[in-house]
Formats: structure tokens, C-alpha cells, sequence
């Protein structure tokens, strides 16, 4: 059996558990907010700027020279370097935040998205989000 079969049979099992002792079971929770929408208490959550990819290039072209070819040369340098590399790195995971909150249809910020089907507007504390989705769902059950 593949570890990601066993995983997945370990959080089943975990989730049920949880859910007989009365215990919301959120398999992933997702946040997705901007700068101007501060969040807390995230607990485990995945916590989602949709504005970063602008503040990263705001970042990285920060003290350029204003000739040109200054400026070209020094923004090579800087992503031949481990700053370049992270600065990779982080727009790779903003635009993949960028297209999460797409592709699930983040209507409004702060979006708190439960199991990717799940999602409160405007509750920038994420445990009552949660809860309250936790609620809605378990009033839904037959």
C-alpha cells in the first residue's frame, strides 16, 4: 500500500475519531487575505497574501539604479544570489496562492476555505471561521 493510501486512511481514521468526541475534523484550511486584512488565531492553517506577488517585486527592485543598465546588472546579481532564490521560491508560491484562490472562487477577503468546499467572508478570526463552518456542517447532517 502506497504511503499516500495510508495517509489518507490515517486521517480518515483521525477525522472519525475526532468527530464521535464531538471535535470539528478540518482535513485543510485555507486563508486567504491581503496586507489590508489582517488575520489571527490561524492555528494550522495555510495563510494565503493574494497581494504578495506585488509586494515581492516591490522587494526585489527596491534600490535599483535609475540608469538601466545599473539597474539591469544589479537585478541580476541579486536573483544569481540566495536572495534571488528565495525571491523565486516566494513568487512561486504567491502566483500558486494567486491561482488557489481562483480556482476555488474567492469572492471577498478574508476568505476562510475548509476542504476547499467550505468558505466564510469577512472573519478575520480564523478558529471562529472555522467553528462556524464546523456548525453549518453539522447542522446540514440528516
Amino acid at each position: 500500500m502506497s504511503s499516500v493510501a495510508l495517509s489518507t486512511i490515517a486521517l480518515t481514521f483521525a477525522c472519525a475519531s475526532l468527530t464521535m468526541l464531538g471535535e470539528p475534523c478540518h482535513a485543510e484550511t485555507m486563508v486567504f487575505t491581503n496586507q489590508a486584512n489582517p488575520v489571527f488565531n490561524t492555528g494550522n492553517a495555510k495563510i494565503v497574501f493574494v497581494d504578495a506577488v506585488e509586494a515581492l517585486e516591490a522587494q526585489i527592485s527596491e534600490g535599483l539604479p535609475a540608469d538601466p543598465s545599473q539597474a539591469a546588472a544589479e537585478a541580476k546579481r541579486r536573483m544569481e544570489g540566495p536572495s534571488g532564490r528565495r525571491f523565486i521560491n516566494g513568487m512561486r508560491d504567491a502566483q500558486q496562492g494567486v491561482a488557489d484562490a481562483w480556482s476555488l472562487q474567492v469572492e471577498k477577503l478574508p476568505a476562510v476555505v475548509v476542504d476547499r468546499a467550505y468558505v466564510t467572508y469577512g472573519i478575520s478570526d480564523v478558529g471562529a471561521a472555522e467553528q462556524l463552518i464546523a456548525s453549518s456542517r453539522e447542522a446540514r447532517k440528516p
